[in-house]
């Protein structure tokens, strides 16, 4: 049976105000867990728009969660053996000279990792039926009558009194919201994969750094091993391997991994990885890429449109290099900050504008500190284009 949230009547003071109208844009993770929190504060008047003909995609991968991200869906209902299958917090970060792994150092990861899979699956299985509306990719927003307006691809048009933009690192709303902070690339690749192969007694986070330029990160997955490769790469040999300019093609799917590409990884796994961690790699079939990409750290998430309001929040508001395991968390809890502003306002009448500004106070600064943690990280492993590449 399919367990769903059924949105309660409002309650609070005798001054409750009407309840707002909300568009939540995005149906990957940071979109439902919105949609699912709204629904649980007694929000009625919800509704979810997905770009894409069904959510379900192959850009995912493993997803680390820290325990107040945790928490928040653990307040939803959604406990960690749906989508928790090892419950490991260590990491091993091994140095690899010469192909060989030296003396490893155990750190401890303050939360749990997950699959995009996993996560995704927990969160649809909970969205009541109607709620969701695929294929609806924005185009426009505006306010003609005072009432935000949504208008997409196919036609349709929308109005709301608040539109929430979670609709990832591509997105829409960054575009129409905040125009002039646009992606960079930053000069490296995270090539992906799930090995279907048996691992016994791999139950951590193995992070294994062969040297300046690369980084690979590999951790027991339902079903076998994920894997990510990071490799420097100039912009020309993203486009001639994966068909088009890494800030056009922003995920490369298994149908735009080309041979020079695959074939690229393997010899990079080959020249520097441990002979058991170059076998995963070549006996992976179905494989993806991520250009890594850069933004200008945002200066607000929430904007003022008629009488309504629009903000932006996890990737959509600031996409954070993969390295900083801040992207899922981010988004996760500035929705639970940004519902628990938005129920002060409907059942005790706060100031609007000011809830939301509070939550965008409380929020901004981890959101920022994020953005430029990443190509620090980058950085340190000589990954991206400020760095030398020593070993293309």
């Amino acid at each position: 049976m399919t367990d769903t949230f059924h949105a309660r009547p409002a309650t609070g003071a005798p001054g409750t105000i009407r309840q707002p109208k909300i568009a939540v844009i995005g149906g990957s993770l940071t979109g439902p867990v919105v949609a699912l929190l709204l629904l649980q504060a007694g929000f009625d008047d919800v509704a979810v728009y997905e770009a894409t003909p069904a959510t379900a995609n192959l850009t995912g991968g493993l997803i680390g969660l820290e325990h107040a991200a945790l928490d928040v869906l653990d307040r939803l209902g959604i406990g960690q053996d749906e989508f928790v299958a090892h419950d490991s917090e260590t990491i091993w970060q091994i140095p690899v000279r010469h192909r060989r792994p030296a003396a490893r150092v155990r750190r401890v990861y303050p939360g749990r990792n997950t699959t995009w899979t996993l996560l995704h699956t927990a969160l649809a299985r909970r969205l009541p039926a109607g709620l969701l509306h695929t294929a609806h990719r924005v185009t426009g927003l505006n306010a003609p009558t005072g009432q935000p307006a949504l208008h997409f691809t196919n036609g349709h048009t929308a109005t709301c009194d608040l539109v929430v933009f979670a609709d990832g690192r591509s997105s829409a709303g960054r575009r129409l919201l905040d125009p002039d902070r646009v992606l960079r690339y930053a000069g490296y690749i995270a090539h992906r994969g799930h090995a279907h192969l048996r691992a016994p007694g791999l139950r951590d986070f193995l992070r294994l750094e062969p040297g300046p330029g690369c980084q690979y990160n590999v951790a027991p997955v339902p079903g076998g091993l994920d894997w990510t490769f990071y490799l420097n790469a100039s912009p020309a040999e993203y486009t001639d391997r994966f068909g088009a300019p890494p800030t056009r093609r922003v995920f490369a799917l298994p149908q735009h991994v080309s041979p020079a590409a695959r074939a690229h990884v393997d010899t990079r796994a080959q020249q520097l990885l441990p002979a058991e961690h170059a076998a995963t790699v070549h006996a992976t079939a179905t494989r993806m890429a991520v250009p890594v990409m850069d933004i200008d750290p945002p200066t607000r998430m929430v904007w003022p449109l008629g009488r309504g309001h629009a903000v932006l929040l996890g990737d959509a508001l600031a996409p954070v290099r993969p390295h900083t395991a801040r992207g899922a968390n981010n988004g996760i809890e500035q929705a639970a900050g940004l519902v628990a502003a938005l129920t002060q306002h409907r059942k005790y009448r706060a100031d609007l504008d000011a809830a939301l500004h509070g939550w965008q106070r409380r929020h901004l600064p981890d959101a920022v500190a994020a953005v430029h943690q990443g190509p620090a990280i980058g950085a340190r492993l000589g990954l991206g284009t400020t760095t030398g590449d020593t070993t293309r």
